[in-house]
């Protein structure tokens, strides 16, 4: 009979059997004696649950935060930004048309823009006014959503202007205030140029979510902002002669008509990463010289450092996994050393050297699994709600995380990236399944008469 039990044994232990699952249970739950073993297997659990739900929140607002950006920036401007070489560019309406005939192009707008400082009731700052008609303003979902007082309807007639709410707080203005626009290039007369200023009632006001746009943008009705910036010539009409030097000033202007200029225009695409692909065609379609400059070229720097940003960061953050990796190396050559005379006997019974080495190696896989798993919906529960928990953490402890100031967004945004987040599991899983050969090798080369020698 006992003769014949290694034999029965070593017959029934093949790979990851009853029986190997069985023993490499048994070493994860924890008897009286082993209890220091175990507190040290839950740690190590625990450092890998932090780990993996650290990487895949750090990931998922590092990954909401670049998208909102994007989001933001490219609702506003367009993928395409093109400014005439030559001075004027009056046949604006002309060159939009021809340009939203070309394939793959969503929309054109034509805007007017320039820098003056705006007054309130109690403060003044610098701000950029940009001149755009409703049409154009329709075009742009994010801004004709955004507005939160007033409303974007008849704003080619009413000529007042739009102003972000972050700004109408910081100039404490409110819906019919007068806003006061300064520029310094107004008319020229002998004795230099004189500024320009004009008061302008607030029709809208909005919030598209973005600090930059909230809070330094002036919107107002092209027409208005070209007579404003004096972006207009007067020109004698086609089929019009000179009027002579004794013409009323009735006949001087039936003789000429104005006409007004555009700073640049925006095409928007239907695919924002085609743009080298479409940039000929573009330059086809406007029929006059233009100078495009795509949304990758103006925020290269920007986008790059936000790339960087996150390598490093899962960088970083990988180490917390590594470092719990190593704690099951730890807590396995602990274990190992602890069953020293378990591993003899079953080796004296059977147990070939792969069948130890199978079943501490499922022992410290387990501890892994678990704690990736852990980590994993952990990791979920805050990516998912981290604009709630940075609210509430922020209302408890009564300072600002995340100050909009600082990260340019109103909420902190998130988004999980499946494809990243599988690449975290797979990485905690591998490092936990690595750090489980060294001990179990190290079982496995134990002499069964060295090992009982000292039982």
């Amino acid at each position: 009979m006992t003769a014949t039990a290694p034999a029965r044994l070593e017959k029934g232990t093949g790979p990851f059997t009853r029986f190997e699952r069985l023993v490499a249970g048994r070493y994860l739950r924890a008897r009286r004696k082993d209890t220091f073993i175990s507190v040290i297997s839950a740690l190590t659990m625990v450092g890998i649950a932090l780990g993996v739900a650290t990487l895949i929140v750090v990931m998922s607002v590092m990954n909401g935060f670049r998208d909102e950006l994007l989001s933001k920036i490219l609702g506003l401007n367009g993928h395409f930004t093109a400014f005439p070489i030559e001075e004027t560019f009056h046949d604006y309406e002309a060159v939009k048309d021809r340009i939203e005939q070309v394939p793959g192009v969503l929309g054109v707008v034509a805007f007017v823009e320039g820098q003056a400082l705006a007054t309130g009731h109690y403060n003044s700052a610098g701000v950029a006014v940009r001149g755009m008609s409703y049409e154009d303003i329709s075009k742009l979902p994010l801004l004709n959503r955004s507005a939160v007082l007033g409303g974007w309807e008849d704003w080619d007639d009413l000529g007042g202007v739009a102003i972000g709410i972050r700004m109408a707080n910081q100039l404490g203005l409110t819906l019919g205030d007068a806003i006061t626009i300064v520029s310094p290039r107004g008319i020229q007369t002998p004795f230099g140029s004189t500024p320009q200023i004009r008061s302008y009632p607030v029709n809208v006001i909005f919030d598209v979510g973005m600090v930059e746009f909230d809070s330094f943008f002036v919107f107002m009705p092209i027409r208005s902002a070209q007579d404003y910036f004096r972006l207009y010539s007067d020109r004698l009409r086609d089929g019009v002669e000179q009027p002579g030097l004794m013409a009323t000033d009735e006949e001087i202007d039936a003789a000429y008509e104005r006409v007004y200029n555009a700073t640049a225009i925006e095409v928007f695409l239907a695919n924002p990463d085609g743009t080298r692909a479409i940039q000929t065609d573009l330059e086809i379609a406007a029929g006059r010289p233009m100078l495009f400059t795509d949304w990758q070229r103006r925020n290269e720097t920007f986008f790059s450092a936000l790339q960087v940003e996150r390598v490093v960061m899962f960088v970083i953050l990988s180490m917390i996994v590594l470092v719990a990796a190593f704690n099951i190396i730890s807590s396995l050559v602990m274990l190992v050393k602890d069953k020293a005379g378990d591993i003899a006997i079953l080796r004296t019974m059977g147990a070939t050297r792969a069948s130890i080495m199978r079943i501490f190696c499922m022992t410290g896989t387990a501890i892994g699994f678990i704690g990736t798993f852990a980590g994993f919906l952990l990791g979920l529960v805050l990516a998912i709600n981290a604009e709630s928990i940075r609210a509430w953490v922020s209302d408890l402890l009564g300072i600002a995380l995340f100050p909009p100031e600082v990260f340019l967004l109103s909420a902190l945004p998130s988004r999980v990236d499946a494809v990243e987040v599988t690449v975290v599991l797979v990485m905690a899983l591998g490092l936990s399944f690595l750090a489980t050969l060294y001990p179990a090798w190290r079982a496995a080369q134990y002499d069964p008469v060295e090992a009982l020698r000292y039982e």
